[in-house]
């Protein structure tokens, strides 16, 4: 099973190549990355100015690795259409710095590259990790293999968008996965003033609301240290499911918990 790997953090993101080190263990990996970081670029795609893709020195033996300009929706596309050979069995996005639970994943650069795989009727991810500076990365790998390693032997089927966000603590400390749906109106965007000593300017500032997160959602099962799994959907007027997905990601937990860590 062919897998693609993009993310909106760039070609350099340590997320990145920890991911790639534990999907190649599943099937062939290529790497599509943005040239910079784009995070918060959400669904945008360039369309009035020519993409230029150059292929780099990959960190991983085995491992194809092309840098694109443009966005992670730009850079998704053109792995699917050009770069690598179809068919492709997984897209996944990640893993982000940050993480992209409620609103933020109408913004998220790194969900709007996995969009564009499960738009493509690819099966596709969004992996994150909840700290913006964090270096455990091996955490949501491992779990990402675990569920490619699903979709590989055909237990994992259909056209699915999971949203894939994990706690910054140690393994040992995370209590499950949880099936969630999106928390809603988390944060408002706000406008402060300032000014350069010769003009005015305008600084977009996010602040976060005092609410407290309902019990099936993201935000909550980050707050109880759980894996929060949520399915995304393109059609806004009707939410399929895969089933007995609760059940998958029980199985998943424990399957993580027996991983022994990459050398």
């Amino acid at each position: 099973m062919k897998i693609l790997i993009s993310n909106d953090d760039g070609i350099h993101s340590a997320g990145l190549w920890t991911l790639a080190a534990h999907l190649k263990q599943i099937g062939p990996v290529t790497i599509v990355a943005p040239d910079r970081e784009q995070s918060a670029t959400g669904t945008a795609l360039t369309l009035r100015q020519p993409l230029r893709v150059g292929k780099v020195a990959s960190q991983l033996p085995g491992v194809d690795c092309w840098a694109t300009e443009g966005l992670p929706g730009d850079a998704m596309i053109l792995g699917l259409e050009r770069i690598v050979q179809k068919p492709v069995g997984l897209a996944v996005s990640g893993i982000n710095n940050g993480p992209n639970l409620g609103d933020d994943v109408l913004i998220s650069g790194t969900v709007g590259a996995a969009l564009q795989a499960y738009l493509r009727n690819v099966p596709a991810m969004a992996v994150s990790t909840f700290n913006i500076e964090s270096t455990n990365h091996e955490t949501p790998a491992r779990l990402a293999a675990i569920i490619a390693g699903d979709i590989a032997s055909g237990r994992l089927s259909g056209e699915f968008f999971l949203n894939v966000n994990a706690p910054d603590i140690p393994l040992e400390r995370i209590k499950g996965i949880r099936l969630t749906n999106l928390a809603h109106k988390t944060h408002i965007d706000t406008v402060q003033e300032g000014h350069d000593g010769r003009r005015e300017f305008y600084w977009l500032v996010r602040r976060k609301l005092d609410f407290e997160a309902a019990e099936d959602t993201d935000i909550k099962a980050i707050e109880q240290d759980c894996i929060s799994v949520t399915e995304l959907h393109a059609n806004l007027f009707r939410k399929p499911a895969i089933d007995g997905l609760q059940a998958l990601c029980d199985d998943w937990f424990d399957r993580l918990r027996v991983l022994k860590p990459s050398t």
